[in-house]
């Protein structure tokens, strides 16, 4: 039974960004015309601020971060060294349930961290069921054994889910699991995104 995507198009279309990077395919019906190749509503000039806000729910949307969650990532990475936007998108990076959705364990960032709230994975080997859970270098994320037999992940495996790999991370089919071997780098990051916007609004 196909899904209704229309929340999902909708919030797309409003932020400006493609319903593929939430993992979404095919066409979608987002208005698009030659006129308005984008399918967006023309509005008058945002003003700075509107700008700044778009960035930061573009980001919080894309992950599935709620605002206080997403306050935390922002100071852990005004404290850290770098530069404070990349720290602060290369460390959600790391969170386990786009872990999974980059591993191709999942559909999408939604579904991914569903399944995690589950239980369905492993983190060096102990069960880890929480999606905000940051992974480090050397870490193994994998299909929990019992969870293999499940009708999703039989499905899964045998379709074609696995999606092109960031280089931060391998994967091993034969015992579905992925292992952390870098950190992720900001050319990582496959959406288009002005992080200096979102700390230019933080810094307020």
């Amino acid at each position: 039974m196909a899904k209704n995507m229309q929340p999902i198009v909708k919030r797309c279309r409003a932020l400006g960004i493609s319903p593929a990077v939430m993992g979404y395919s095919g066409k979608s019906k987002m208005g698009s015309t030659k006129r308005n190749p984008n399918g967006q509503k023309r509005r008058g000039r945002k003003s700075e601020y509107a700008v700044q806000l778009n960035e930061k729910q573009k980001v919080k949307f894309i992950y599935g971060i709620l605002e206080k969650q997403f306050r935390k990532y922002y100071e852990y990475a005004e404290r850290s060294k770098g530069v404070t936007g990349e720290v602060l998108l290369t460390t959600i990076e790391r969170r386990l349930d786009n872990v999974v959705y980059r591993l191709g364990l999942a559909n999408t960032r939604r579904e991914a961290r569903q399944l995690v709230n589950h239980g369905h994975f492993t983190v060096d080997g102990k069960k880890v069921n929480i999606p905000s859970f940051l992974v480090k270098p050397g870490m193994v994320v994998a299909v929990k054994d019992s969870s293999k037999k499940l009708p999703y992940f039989k499905a899964l495996f045998e379709g074609d889910a696995l999606r092109t790999l960031p280089k931060w991370l391998e994967y091993d089919e034969e015992n579905a699991a992925g292992k952390v071997v870098a950190l992720p780098a900001r050319d990582d990051i496959d959406f288009d995104v002005a992080e200096h916007l979102i700390v230019e609004l933080y810094s307020k």
